[in-house]
């Protein structure tokens, strides 16, 4: 217990005199998700106590299940209050985490914000997870083309004074239908005539910026931010308007979540499971997965004992074998993980992808008669018999070389075929190493010991 109640005085301290001891969100989350492993009373207890203005926020960093939990025992005034203290982006995130929970208490904690705000998260509810839009923020610092910098400058200060616009890096500059013209960073601006129109720093130097579509994909505004090392990028509509931006913290979450998505889904697992308390439901989902990966087990232990006889025959087999099958699965994954990484990314696309599974291809043969060159040696040293060496060693070569192939299309074919290439290629490939490594293994042994 002194655990919690250590973690109880810190919340305590903090809610006493929230406005002089600063405590990023985050911070808060972490305290309540331990707080909740330990007793759930205090974590609702201390939850109801957090300030409105940075509720959200914590709300927002609560792993999913515990943020679930917690939007069903807040009342939808408090919630209101706290989706209006959010930047638009983020109250849309929690608008919809409201919505599946609860529908009627979304519409009631919308209904109580102002009309503005109600605007901008109806825009943004409109577009899915897998488009930009969904991200941006609608609140931007723009300027026209005949404003000077003096006086884009002071607008800034009461706009940041009255915390209506927050980690702001560039101004937007529009012409008068706000059509996206360029952008100045405010490093640079400082640096300028201060009695200097935008439209005349615009034609003097290059200040054009880089911006994406409402209707991207996130991935390609990810790759962008990477490419470019952005702060924030102007989202534009199909006429070139501004509409928002996406920052730089935003992206990260982003390349945080796809990344987490993609290891969760190479294992078999997903994220809101692992944070399920539930033991039967984690054992269930983590047991369908095994369930899939047993029946290809099967089929490999099928394949084994169509050659039963030889096995008898030549006890050696079975000590050798499970090499040939764990440097066949070893070699797959690392070129399935390379492959599916790449892919991600989008270094690879229909204009490389020979070229990609080519080189995968190379490395695996090239590794295969590496290994082989060297377990052959092991097994005739080991066993005094020089044609197993040689068994072994082809049955590895054929192996990895399976496992470059199969590791290198079955990703690429996946995704053709609109299957998650992450969740899908672990079993083909599994399945494949293991039932042409052992079919060659002992069909070269039937042939070449017996």
């Amino acid at each position: 217990m002194k655990k919690i109640d250590e973690m109880l005085r810190t919340l305590e301290l903090w809610l006493k005199d929230s406005e002089q001891q600063s405590m990023h969100a985050s911070v808060i989350a972490k305290l309540l998700k331990k707080i909740k492993k330990q007793d759930d009373t205090k974590f609702f207890e201390y939850l109801k106590k957090i300030p409105t203005d940075i509720l959200g926020d914590v709300l927002l960093e609560l792993p999913e299940k515990i943020k679930d939990e917690a939007i069903t025992h807040l009342p939808a005034e408090k919630l209101g209050f706290a989706v209006e203290a959010l930047e638009s982006d983020d109250a849309t995130d929690l608008i919809q985490d409201i919505g599946d929970i609860d529908e009627e208490k979304s519409e009631n904690v919308i209904a109580s914000l102002d009309e503005e705000d109600q605007d901008d998260i109806e825009k943004l509810l409109q577009y899915s997870d897998s488009q930009a839009g969904a991200y941006m923020q609608t609140e931007v610092f723009d300027a026209t083309l005949d404003e000077n910098i003096e006086n884009a400058i002071t607008r800034l200060k009461i706009l940041k004074n009255s915390d209506e616009l927050e980690n702001i890096h560039n101004v937007f500059i529009v012409d008068d239908e706000h059509h996206l013209m360029g952008a100045i960073s405010l490093e640079d601006l400082i640096t300028l005539d201060f009695s200097t129109t935008f439209q005349s720093i615009l034609s003097s130097g290059d200040y054009q910026t880089q911006k994406a579509r409402s209707i991207d994909p996130i991935e390609d505004v990810a790759h962008t931010f990477e490419q470019f090392d952005l702060n924030a990028i102007a989202i534009v509509d199909w006429e070139n308007k501004l509409v928002g931006r996406i920052t730089a913290d935003d992206i990260i979450d982003v390349i945080e979540e796809l990344a987490t998505d993609q290891i969760y889904s190479m294992a078999g697992v997903d994220e809101d499971t692992e944070y399920e308390e539930n033991l039967k439901m984690v054992t269930y989902r983590r047991g369908s997965w095994l369930f899939v990966n047993l029946l290809t087990a099967i089929a490999a232990s099928f394949v084994i004992s169509m050659f039963d006889e030889t096995l008898q025959a030549f006890i050696p087999l079975a000590i050798l074998m499970p090499i040939v099958a764990s440097m066949g699965g070893n070699s797959g994954t690392q070129t399935l993980t390379v492959m599916v990484r790449q892919m991600a990314l989008g270094d690879i696309d229909t204009e490389n992808a020979k070229d990609a599974i080519t080189k995968e291809i190379i490395v695996s043969l090239l590794n295969g008669v590496l290994f082989a060159f060297i377990m052959g040696i092991v097994a005739f040293v080991w066993f005094d018999n020089i044609m197993l060496g040689v068994v072994i060693g082809l049955a590895m070569v054929i192996n990895m070389l399976t496992a470059g192939i199969f590791g290198a299309i079955v990703p690429l074919l996946l995704k053709k075929f609109g299957i998650d290439p992450a969740i899908g290629s672990t079993v083909v490939l599994t399945t494949a190493t293991d039932m042409i490594g052992f079919f060659a293994f002992l069909a070269l042994s039937q042939a070449i010991l017996l």
